[in-house]
C-alpha cells in the first residue's frame, strides 16, 4: 500500500507528465527543422478570429490586404480551427521590434495570428513588405501552420508576382509545401495592394 505522502506525490508526477505529454504533442515540430518556428506561442492571444491587422494606422509602407481558404490534404474540403501566424520585414526590409517588446523580437513587430473559420478563411491586413537591404532575396511574407493536436510547420513564403528580385528560378522551382506562394496583386482604387492566396495543409 502507497502511503499518503508517496500517493499524493505519485498523483501530481502523473499529472505534470500527462500535462507535459499533451503541450509536447501539441507543439511537435512537423515534417523536420523550422527556425524559430516556435516563436509563433510567444504573445498568441488566447481569442483568435479569421482575419487581423497586422499593421498600424501609422506604419509607413503601402497598404496590403491578402486573403485565402486553406484547405485540407486533399486540397477540396475547407479546414476549420487552423492557425496561420505570419511575421515579415517592416518597408525598410527590417524584422524590427517594436519598442517595448519583449517576445520574439527575431520576428520583429510586423506579426499576427489567425484561425480559419468553419469555410477555411483567412485575412490579413498589413503592408507590403520590403527586400531584405542589401541582398538579393525577393519580397516575403513568412507563414507557419499550427493544426492544434498535430503540431506545427512552415509552407511556402508570400512572394509577389511583381516584384522584380523574383527570378525565374523562383517561378519554376515547384511548391514545397502549402500550395504556390506566388501571389499576382492588384490595387484597389483607394491604394491598397489586394491579392489571395489558398493553402493546402500538408499534414
Amino acid at each position: 500500500m502507497i502511503q499518503k505522502p508517496v500517493l499524493v506525490a505519485a498523483i501530481c508526477l502523473s499529472f505534470l507528465t500527462a500535462c507535459t505529454q499533451t503541450k509536447t504533442q501539441r507543439e511537435e515540430v512537423l515534417g523536420g527543422s523550422c527556425e524559430d518556428c516556435e516563436l509563433l506561442f510567444e504573445g498568441m492571444p488566447k481569442q483568435l478570429f479569421w482575419r487581423t491587422t497586422i499593421s498600424g494606422p501609422d506604419e509607413p509602407g503601402e497598404p496590403l490586404i491578402i486573403s485565402g481558404t486553406i484547405y485540407k490534404k486533399d486540397g477540396k474540403t475547407p479546414a476549420p480551427g487552423v492557425i496561420l501566424y505570419i511575421y515579415q520585414t517592416d518597408s525598410r526590409g527590417l524584422y524590427s521590434p517594436a519598442p517595448n517588446q519583449t517576445m520574439a523580437k527575431a520576428h520583429g513587430h510586423l506579426r499576427g495570428w489567425m484561425k480559419t473559420d468553419e469555410q477555411g478563411r483567412y485575412e490579413f491586413k498589413t503592408i507590403r513588405p520590403a527586400p531584405y537591404p542589401n541582398r538579393n532575396d525577393p519580397q516575403h511574407i513568412h507563414p507557419i501552420i499550427y493544426e492544434p493536436g498535430k503540431g506545427y510547420y512552415w509552407v511556402d513564403d508570400y512572394l509577389f508576382d511583381d516584384d522584380p528580385l523574383l527570378t525565374e528560378q523562383h517561378r519554376i522551382r515547384p511548391p514545397e509545401r502549402g500550395g504556390t506562394g506566388i501571389i499576382k496583386l492588384l490595387k484597389s482604387p483607394d491604394g491598397v495592394w489586394m491579392a489571395n492566396r489558398d493553402i493546402v495543409l500538408f499534414f
